[in-house]
């Protein structure tokens, strides 16, 4: 069978890899095509185009945009027209996937949306559009099914996929351990996040020059737009393709919001989130955005597990305070590492979540 995949961002092209590896095992023939990355690619996807040409960050980046995305909707369109597969599978990416979700609903494709939007965040009105235009709904955070039900939407959980991507990983390097000595900064994956929060934390790293600060740089970015920032910052280096090695022999890390929050605290390292966006993107997001926290670690908890830096709070004073208090307050490590373990139990319930997602996906287009 054909199944088209569309995903937009770095954490989407590891989710959709993953979930291509667990299609191919049940549908042997399976031809998948794909907006992704690397990743799927190397699961054996037929690449359309690379999310590093999609990520477009802030309200205020996406109107100067504008017409690349609008150009990239009409290309989707046609490509799928001329595709013709069995099922769209829609990752995550909900401004461009809920476009092209709405199209092919009218077109009489099979439609799945695996990992859901943020609807609960923001635009909650989308549900609306989900609901008409999505055959199958696939959640992995726990508090997801409980929110569409008060839609009257069923949908399905089937855990979250980085438990057992994560967990793998560990079982598979035991050889790698905490050295006591590092701190993982993970900027982010898109050059403006970057350029915001990397020369605020390298400003704090100043201050612990008895550690080793490395950072993970992103799969889609070259390795000379980091050089600008490392002159007179000896104490720090870079590693590409290496973020998942790097946690594992990390002793804190400074993170920015979003997936990697999550990912830090599944491998148990203390965290700060860091946010910081363009002031126009800020305070059009402070008004829409209704949540007590921006981290999906505290989201999910329901309360503060990991400290988050917010835009005028995100200062090398206070990212050197909150530092230094996860490196050496007994306390404050203890109630993190059990609120891990807590995390850790809810999103696992669900068992392997992309060999789940995959079983509902090939059953429900073959019909078996």
């Amino acid at each position: 069978m054909k199944y088209y995949i569309i995903a937009g961002e770095a954490s989407g092209d590891l989710h959709g890899s993953n979930l291509i590896k667990e299609i191919k095992k049940l549908d042997a023939g399976a031809r998948v095509r794909a907006w992704g990355g690397d990743k799927m690619k190397a699961a054996g996807a037929e690449l359309v185009k690379h999310y590093k040409d999609l990520a477009f960050m802030g309200f205020a980046e996406v109107l100067k945009n504008l017409p690349a995305i609008l150009k990239n909707i009409s290309f989707c369109k046609n490509d799928i027209s001329n595709f013709q597969p069995e099922v769209i599978i829609f990752i995550d990416y909900p401004g461009f996937n809920l476009r092209i979700a709405k199209w092919a609903k009218a077109k009489k494709y099979k439609t799945v949306f695996y990992i859901s939007p943020q609807v609960w965040a923001w635009k909650e009105s989308r549900v609306k559009a989900i609901r008409r235009d999505i055959d199958k709904m696939l959640v992995i955070l726990p508090f997801e099914k409980e929110f569409y039900q008060k839609w009257n939407f069923e949908v399905e959980y089937v855990g979250h996929p980085l438990a057992n991507v994560i967990d793998n990983f560990k079982k598979n390097h035991p050889e790698i351990k905490p050295s006591g000595k590092t701190i993982a900064l993970l900027p982010g994956s898109r050059k403006q996040e970057i350029q915001t929060k990397l020369p605020l934390m390298l400003k704090a790293s100043e201050n612990f020059q008895e550690y080793d600060f490395v950072i993970a740089k992103a799969p889609s970015i070259e390795d000379d737009f980091y050089l600008n920032f490392l002159k007179n910052h000896n104490n720090v280096k870079t590693a590409s393709n290496q973020t998942y090695s790097l946690l594992m022999s990390a002793t804190a890390a400074l993170v920015t919001s979003g997936t990697a929050t999550l990912e830090t605290a599944l491998f148990g390292v203390p965290e700060i989130v860091c946010y910081k966006a363009s002031n126009i993107s800020y305070q059009i997001a402070k008004r829409l955005i209704k949540l007590k926290f921006i981290s999906l670690v505290n989201l999910i908890m329901d309360k503060e597990v990991v400290k988050e830096l917010i835009q005028h709070d995100l200062t090398p004073e206070n990212i050197t305070a909150e530092l230094r208090k996860i490196l050496t307050d007994s306390a404050t490590l203890q109630r993190m590492k059990h609120d891990y373990s807590v995390l850790a139990g809810l999103l696992s319930e669900g068992g392997n979540a992309s060999k789940n997602a995959a079983e509902i996906i090939f059953h429900f287009v073959s019909g078996e």
